[in-house]
């Protein structure tokens, strides 16, 4: 699985961006689905995940310091993930990466793309 992210960039403190991460090589519906960040000099953080949809409902998971602004979705048709982020800070400045598991291989996420940058001024 590659997974190739986009949608980073500029934008003012309050803005919003939407990244979104293809997937290629294989079809991703089964896989989970996430994005990570990381800031200079800090570990990297989960931001969401969010579980495949086959037969019905998917579930998300939101890192606390995004809950509320930031939603996670997905579609299979596009075998994409996309990441809405709203009400943005300066501290939502990172690198951001999306990755893909599959379920039966626990939770460590195999697969991931590039990295994204997104920048947030004050």
């Amino acid at each position: 699985v590659q997974l190739q992210a986009s949608g980073g960039g500029l934008v003012q403190a309050g803005g919003s961006l939407r990244l979104s991460c293809t997937a290629s090589g294989r079809n991703v519906d089964s896989y989970f689905l996430g994005w990570f960040r990381q800031a200079p000099g800090k570990e990297r953080e989960i931001v969401a995940t969010v579980s495949s949809n086959i037969g019905g409902t998917s579930y998300t998971n939101y890192a606390d310091y995004v809950k509320g602004r930031f939603t996670i979705s997905r579609d299979n048709a596009k075998n994409t993930v996309y990441l809405q982020m709203n009400s943005l800070k300066p501290e939502d400045t990172a690198v951001y990466y999306c990755a893909a598991r599959q379920e039966s291989s626990g939770p460590t996420y195999v697969y991931w793309g590039q990295g994204t940058q997104v920048t947030v001024s004050s």
